[in-house]
């Protein structure tokens, strides 16, 4: 693990708490937005823990998980609708904080916080079962199908770890609005997922074979 990617990785967190914090209270007007903070409690540290402790077992897959430069141009699309998407429900939470549109019970925020945990733990098992899980859409060198664990189960167990990530995140927030908004990850991730596969079906060698034994993309007998 050398300097620089320990220094890179340090300026990706401040810089993304930075500008969560800025989404969130800015349209608040307050620091009391209690949800905000809950969200980023549950948000940043996980993803310290998670990243210190890929810095010490494989700094190679921190380094990939540190690259979110797409190669692929409808990949790129899908980068920036996703922005567009998060800005859009952060803000919207906020404001929904600032003006109490509709003001979700405590019960309902903390039973999407323990969701979004959930998401975070089914996250860390595929950093575990895939050494070669990148942000970007590619096919690495010696790159191997992984067909055991989570992905005997579906065949994108990352994206139904973020299923739950980000359609519980806005309820974390207290927004019925902004878990709207975040619908719009479906059909997004849907386009990344199609995108995908036709580059692993290129480019990885049994994924086709793969892809006929596991039937559910990302979520078991449902899709």
């Amino acid at each position: 693990m050398t300097g620089k990617l320990f220094i890179q990785a340090i300026t990706k967190v401040t810089a993304g708490l930075l500008l969560t914090g800025l989404l969130l209270f800015l349209p608040a007007g307050s620091f009391s937005y209690w949800n905000g903070w809950l969200l980023i409690g549950v948000l940043f540290i996980p993803m310290v823990i998670a990243g210190f402790v890929m810095m010490k077992k494989n700094p190679e897959l921190l380094k990939k998980r540190l690259n979110a430069k797409e190669e692929q141009s409808e990949q790129r699309v899908v980068v920036v609708l996703s922005a567009l998407m998060f800005l859009a429900a952060f803000i919207v939470s906020g404001l929904n904080f600032r003006f109490g549109w509709i003001i979700l019970p405590k019960g309902i925020v903390y039973a999407a916080t323990a969701v979004f945990l959930l998401g975070y733990i089914l996250y860390a098992e595929v950093l575990r079962e895939n050494e070669y899980l990148s942000r970007t859409v590619e096919v690495q060198e010696n790159q191997k199908v992984i067909d055991t664990g989570l992905y005997g189960v579906v065949r994108h167990p990352m994206y139904m770890s973020t299923f739950l990530l980000f359609l519980s995140m806005p309820l974390v927030l207290g927004s019925v609005i902004s878990f709207v908004i975040m619908l719009v990850y479906i059909p997004i991730i849907a386009k990344r997922i199609r995108n995908e596969e036709k580059v692993l079906e290129e480019g990885l060698a049994g994924y086709s074979d793969y892809k006929k034994r596991i039937r559910y993309r990302v979520i078991p007998f449902v899709w």
